[in-house]
């Protein structure tokens, strides 16, 4: 088993015990709070489920019918996640209006708060893992689960404080008005997992930074007159970061001259950034066609 599918496997432990934690919770208090933070960790069992399969579809080799790999799988999974997350979110509201028209007590709140802060420990442990482990493979899908938990932790938090106060105060109106509150910081959470799967899919360029990284690798190689790049081009697919540009030399140079300084500008831009897949192409720098390239 792959190291991120043993991730993945984690994520779905983990919904699992949380799902099982919260929905105690909510059971003993009646709390609709509790129960909105329930039904995000539903939503997250979802969520790892899809994101164990976008991986396993992710590390299969190029073939055939897909030369490029299939890296593009984990879009799939962070754009999925985040449309169950605007489906959790408006399901959270319309309860929490719902006990705002029909307030109901609560009970047994001191044993609701002590499960729901042992599940958001558990979830931000997690949440953790994941998102550095996500950072370390340039693994979009296990990113956006680990941020996902991260959220929920928020989310925890929130409801938390709420209960709390209603505990406290004996404001039971404060526990919808919470629950409300959360489901609109998970609306602008989904929104923004739509936004980056969506991006990814259309091919959006690289980071700032590592076009910065791949500039000033070329710059180091630059010789007024004799040696330039242009035409670059960057896209990510999944971990993986596509690079493309020309390279202009002297017509008088040999293949292998050319051929040694594209490798050696390839070795450095590998060396900034990981997990690239680098094609160039040679011309010579007085040939007008050079520039003449289309541009996209």
């Amino acid at each position: 088993m792959s190291v991120l599918k043993k991730f993945a496997w984690l994520s779905v432990a983990t919904a699992v015990v949380t799902i099982a934690l919260k929905v105690g919770a909510w059971w003993v208090t009646g709390s609709v709070g509790l129960l909105s933070d329930a039904a995000e960790s539903v939503v997250n069992l979802v969520a790892a489920v899809i994101a164990l399969i976008a991986i396993t579809v992710a590390e299969r080799p190029a073939d055939d019918d897909h030369q490029y790999g299939h890296s593009k799988a984990e879009y799939f999974s962070a754009g999925a996640e985040g449309a169950m997350i605007l489906v959790a979110a408006a399901f959270i509201v319309y309860t929490a209006v719902e006990r705002i028209v029909n307030p109901r007590p609560l009970e047994s709140l001191g044993l609701g708060l002590l499960i729901s802060v042992v599940a958001a420990v558990i979830n931000a442990v997690v949440g953790l893992v994941l998102v550095r482990a996500g950072a370390r493979h340039r693994s979009r899908t296990l990113e956006a689960d680990g941020k996902h938990l991260l959220t929920d932790v928020v989310t925890s938090i929130g409801v938390v404080v709420g209960v709390a106060l209603v505990w406290l105060t004996g404001w039971e109106v404060l526990d919808p008005v919470v629950a409300i509150l959360v489901g609109l910081n998970i609306l602008y959470v989904g929104y923004r997992l739509v936004h980056v799967s969506g991006m990814g899919l259309m091919d959006a360029t690289l980071p700032d930074e590592d076009n910065r990284a791949i500039e000033e690798v070329l710059a180091r190689h630059r010789v007024p007159g004799e040696v330039d790049f242009h035409e670059l081009r960057t896209r990510e697919s999944g971990r993986w970061r596509f690079v493309e540009f020309h390279a202009l030399v002297p017509g008088e140079w040999t293949v292998d001259r050319g051929h040694d300084l594209v490798e050696l500008v390839e070795q450095e831009i590998h060396d900034a950034l990981p997990y690239s897949h680098i094609t160039t192409h040679l011309e010579p720098i007085e040939d007008e066609r050079a520039y003449n390239d289309v541009h996209l």
